[in-house]
């Protein structure tokens, strides 16, 4: 117990957790059985397709009920990690909502879970404050906040600091049964509500989960059904040929579908490991514009209209370069021409990382969006088939790509496990979905033995070589005291091993969680 951990962890709110445990655990092991099970049938490109169990589903004429007043607008959105000064300055950045995240920019340490939950107590009571003792800067929230959203983990962690009959329960419904105990009510008297965006689903009988988590949720605390509302991320594979089903399990608590393009490439690098087809390029020429990113995006923004609901675009990962304006300049631009496609590919909002990038895409979506959202922009015009969801990029694989993705996977991983979910490097803001392509890249690349463009073949033993090299980069980079007082050899270890296991470890985040303190 650390001071303000007494005002989260009440018997009322430990009550609360338990009985949604009881309720749901259950189904939760289910459906992580049946990921398991349908992962064969994914090794090859014959394995995709619409389930035709659901097709009625897809052909109905349906729509997601109405939305709440403050969530007609969502045109910037920013995310970030739970972490007290972040959570005020994401609210404050002049962006329409603010993602707190208790997963993939969030190390899900004790103390992390907790004070974030904390935080987010006092972000809602609108008297969270901050005085940093660094600096003696001190943080308050502006008299306008962004609107509020909660990323709880995904149905495949684990909170291993709780326990229910002597056995560790779903991080998920720690997350949010801790949140919504202790703010649905108050977020509905301050004109809001309790909205969540949900992670990591890869079947609509995992939506239907969450959905039955509100609706248990509501009846039992007395909120109001219907006042929880959340926004799918879809950000894996099989969830991409479930979109209409995903909405229509949450269909009386929508708040419609996000393109989560780092998990999701990383998704299709997983899903299709088997599938030598699959290969990717590096990961900087696999962009929104072509490929089945291309496909699933235009997908999802056709699919939601259709369905009376918000279609939001991808995270904008880069972060200002301060010291150098014309690389600084230039990231802005790819920022531009990355919004300027969402907005008129017909998206009705998008993500940034950085509290710097807000007024970048505002000003794009305010020039082409002049209205709160896009919804009637059917796009029947789009038609997406199975081969379009499959579909690889192009491009060349390099030296270049396998370093990068060494030096970033090692050192984001060291990160996490010091309790930093959020990691700036290189320029861009990393977190665990980013980190995952890396490493997956790295394990296909070996797996195959993949010939790089100058003609050479990624093989362990080389893959060794190249990360005592960048091990020594890192070191250059990062000083000897920062060396010392870090976890990169364990860091390095776990990377190493996940890239050249043989088999493919489903999350990276799994066995590092077994690492923190």
């Amino acid at each position: 117990m650390e001071p303000g951990f007494e005002t989260v962890l009440t018997p009322g709110a430990l009550a609360f957790v338990e009985s949604l445990v009881r309720t749901f655990t259950g189904r939760v092991d289910e459906l992580l059985a049946a990921r398991r099970t349908r992962a064969k049938g994914f090794e090859t490109a014959a394995g995709w397709d619409f389930l035709p169990e659901t097709a009625g589903v897809r052909a109905g004429d349906w729509k997601v009920a109405p939305l709440p007043a403050d969530l007609l607008d969502r045109r910037v959105e920013i995310t970030g990690p739970v972490e007290r000064k972040m959570i005020i300055n994401a609210l404050n950045s002049g962006a329409n909502v603010f993602m707190a995240d208790f997963e993939d920019a969030n190390s899900p340490t004790w103390s992390n879970q907790v004070s974030g939950q904390v935080n987010l107590m006092d972000a809602v009571r609108r008297r969270i404050e901050f005085n940093d003792p660094k600096t003696g800067k001190q943080y308050r929230l502006n008299p306008a906040p962004a609107v509020l959203f909660v990323r709880p983990r995904g149905w495949h962690l684990r909170e291993r600091h709780v326990t229910v009959d002597g056995r560790d329960i779903p991080g998920g419904l720690f997350d949010f049964g801790l949140f919504f105990f202790h703010n649905a009510q108050e977020q509905l008297a301050r004109g809001t509500g309790p909205y969540f965006y949900l992670p990591k689903m890869e079947h609509h009988l995992e939506a239907r989960l969450w959905n039955d988590v509100f609706v248990f949720a509501q009846d039992v605390l007395g909120v109001p059904r219907g006042s929880v509302k959340a926004t799918v991320l879809i950000e894996t594979l099989p969830a991409a040929f479930q979109m209409d089903e995903i909405l229509y399990e949450l269909r009386e608590h929508s708040a419609g579908l996000n393109c989560g393009r780092w998990d999701y490439i990383f998704s299709f690098i997983k899903k299709r490991a088997a599938d030598p087809t699959s290969l990717l390029p590096d990961r900087g020429q696999v962009t929104m514009d072509k490929g089945f990113l291309k496909a699933y995006a235009q997908l999802l923004i056709r699919t939601c209209h259709r369905r009376g609901v918000h279609a939001m675009g991808g995270m904008a990962a880069q972060i200002p370069i301060k010291d150098d304006p014309a690389a600084n300049e230039a990231a802005l631009a790819r920022v531009r021409a990355d919004k300027l496609r969402e907005v008129r590919d017909g998206h009705d909002g998008t993500w940034v990382a950085h509290p710097g990038l807000v007024a970048v895409a505002r000003e794009i979506f305010d020039a082409h969006m002049p209205t709160p959202n896009q919804i009637d922009r059917l796009r029947d015009d789009v038609h997406v088939t199975r081969e379009d969801l499959l579909v690889p990029h192009t491009g060349t694989r390099s030296e270049a790509g396998l370093r990068h993705n060494v030096r970033v996977g090692i050192q984001y991983i060291e990160s996490w496990l010091r309790g930093n979910g959020c990691v700036p490097l290189y320029n861009l803001m990393e977190d665990a979905a980013t980190a995952e392509i890396a490493r997956a890249q790295v394990w296909q690349w070996v797996r195959y033995g993949v010939a790089l463009d100058d003609g050479s073949v990624v093989t362990a033993e080389r893959l060794h070589a190249v990360i005592d090299e960048e091990m020594a980069r890192i070191a250059a980079e990062q000083g000897a005291a920062r060396m010392e007082r870090g976890r990169f050899a364990e860091a390095r270890k776990l990377f190493e091993a996940l890239s050249t296991a043989p088999t493919f470890e489903e999350f990276l985040t799994l066995p590092a969680y077994e690492m923190l303190g």
